[in-house]
């Protein structure tokens, strides 16, 4: 009995049809030289294999699952006219092509690759140069973006798009790319559950990365570097963001990181070098920061007074002009085990915890915060003296806003 059933599992399987994915090339000298017809030809699972050269051939769609491969950077030029690259089915991969010169629109986000409602796509090893948007993912789910090139060179933000944006979209796993030229380097609207990390994101027109309503994703080993502001995080929950570095963010409105309505966040093992602002922190509640270090920054941090619940606990703050900064003498916030150079404390009983607290905003930083142009009087005498006079009498700077506990030496981070 058993010997029948097998046999007969076995005849079923070798009459079954066998799918075997086919090879379609396209390309000069080729049988087929257009991109989509090549696609059209195509049947699910093959790959339609693109020579180099230059092509010139609109709007490009691909409505099934397959495999677009370019050989040496074959280039899809839309010349200032078309989106480039549409995906509208899943299991699709885009691998390898320049692609350059998309139309723009203020009424349509016209993208060199752009997504509709799928799942399941990856776009890899590509270069994209001056499109309006680089890579974009309208309610795209499961998708990887990863180890592209996507530059531009605009000059106005209400003239550029973003190099990878994405609306309504879950599960993204967005790594190894370089963004650089564009309105926001990455633009994350109403994203979920999503990962982002080892990119590198640089002079950008406005932010580096921005996301709204983009809860439970992560952000770790990313580098923001010289963009009009580093990092935006706004109306957002459950963000967890680790070894990212923020550099040279300077300007009269700039920051590493601004934190907007957040809440439920940690940031950890993050380094701050030598921006206007390292954090800017309103509105945010219930966040873990701990483990980075700021150094050479303006305003370390600036945490108003709508801040609540944030713990700071084993950073290093090095060289930087203000420590803190606030706008409040209210403080619902707890500072401890933190490295501040600029304690002047002692350390009697050797356990290299200090044995009086550090008050890090100063009398000075809050007249600043209140007359800005004040900072003109910047290292003269008088500032020094009201900032020792505030240290001996307490008058202006929050009486809570101290750490209890400040280490004698910076951690080893």
């Amino acid at each position: 009995m058993n010997r029948t059933i097998i046999l007969s599992f076995v005849f079923a399987i070798a009459v079954l049809p066998q799918a075997v994915a086919g090879v379609i090339k396209v390309g000069e000298g080729q049988t087929i030289t257009s991109i989509q017809r090549g696609i059209d030809m195509a049947a699910a699972g093959d790959t339609v294999l693109v020579d180099e050269g230059i092509y010139r051939q609109g709007n490009i769609i691909i409505n099934k699952s397959i495999v677009l491969k370019g050989l040496n950077h074959p280039v899809l030029d839309g010349e200032k006219k078309y989106e480039l690259l549409s995906v509208r089915s899943p299991n699709v991969t885009v691998d390898g092509f320049l692609i350059r010169n998309s139309g723009h629109s203020s009424m349509t986000d016209i993208s060199g690759i752009k997504i509709y409602n799928t799942y399941d796509i990856t776009v890899i090893n590509n270069i994209l140069e001056d499109n309006f948007f680089g890579i974009y993912s309208q309610q795209g789910r499961q998708c990887i973006i990863k180890n592209n090139r996507i530059t531009a060179s605009s000059t106005e933000t209400q003239l550029s798009g973003n190099g990878i944006h994405c609306w309504k979209s879950d599960s993204m796993h967005i790594s190894y790319n370089s963004v650089a030229g564009h309105r926001d380097g990455i633009y994350l609207e109403f994203a979920t559950r999503s990962l982002i990390e080892e990119n590198t994101v640089e002079k950008n027109l406005r932010y580096g990365l921005h996301f709204m309503f983009s809860h439970n994703n992560t952000y770790t080993a990313n580098i923001f570097r010289n963009n009009g502001a580093g990092v935006a995080v706004m109306y957002t929950r459950n963000v967890t963001m680790t070894g990212n570095r923020f550099e040279y963010n300077w300007g009269d409105a700039a920051y590493g990181l601004l934190l907007k309505e957040i809440s439920d966040s940690e940031i950890e093992g993050n380094y701050f070098e030598k921006n206007t602002s390292g954090i800017f922190m309103d509105g945010s509640s219930r966040i873990e920061m701990q483990k980075n270090v700021f150094r050479d920054n303006g305003w370390a941090i600036k945490m108003q007074a709508s801040c609540m619940d944030i713990r700071l606990e084993k950073n290093n703050f090095i060289n930087n002009t203000f420590d803190m900064g606030t706008n409040g003498s209210l403080v619902l916030n707890t500072f401890k085990n933190n490295y501040w150079d600029k304690y002047e404390g002692y350390d009697l009983n050797k356990d290299k915890i200090g044995d009086i607290p550090y008050r890090p905003v100063s009398m000075y930083s809050m007249i600043i915060e209140k007359n800005p142009p004040a900072m003109m009087l910047f290292r003269s005498f008088m500032t020094t003296l009201l900032d020792k006079t505030e240290k001996l009498l307490p008058s202006l700077t929050p009486e809570n806003l101290k750490d209890e506990y400040p280490l004698m030496k910076p951690l080893a981070l």
